[in-house]
């Protein structure tokens, strides 16, 4: 299997995590937040992300609720993926992020935003997977 770069999103509607992780190594990076007020500059700010890291991979956290099943946030996490692959025309992965975040918050101290580790949790995640 060829090395591939991956980004993973962790999406939120204030704010996104955001993270980078290669299929060889199969370890995940947390890079950024991106805190915009539009959808334009959100886009703009993942552009810059995409044009310099030159991913291969997207990977869009699905949250569910704690029994499988989809919830509000799911239908979001969902039409952002579609967003990712409408405007960069890559593949696009989504992957349970159930408790990615209260995972975040004990890798970290308190009161430090969690999302971009958030996102290179659901990334290990991706690369944990069966190969399909």
């Amino acid at each position: 299997m060829p090395e591939l770069t991956v980004l993973a999103f962790d999406f939120g509607l204030k704010k996104i995590g955001v993270a980078l992780g290669n299929t060889f190594l199969k370890e995940a990076q947390p890079l950024e937040i991106i805190r915009t007020e539009t959808k334009q500059a959100r886009f703009e700010a993942i552009a810059n992300l995409i044009q310099k890291w030159e991913p291969d991979v997207l990977v869009v956290g699905l949250p569910l609720t704690e029994t499988g099943e989809e919830q509000f946030a799911s239908g979001h996490a969902r039409r952002f993926a579609n967003q990712l692959h409408g405007r960069f025309n890559l593949p696009v992965e989504l992957v349970d992020e159930r408790g990615s975040s209260m995972e975040a918050q004990q890798r970290l101290s308190k009161n430090i935003d969690e999302d971009a580790v958030a996102a290179a949790i659901i990334l290990e995640r991706y690369f944990s997977q069966p190969l399909s």
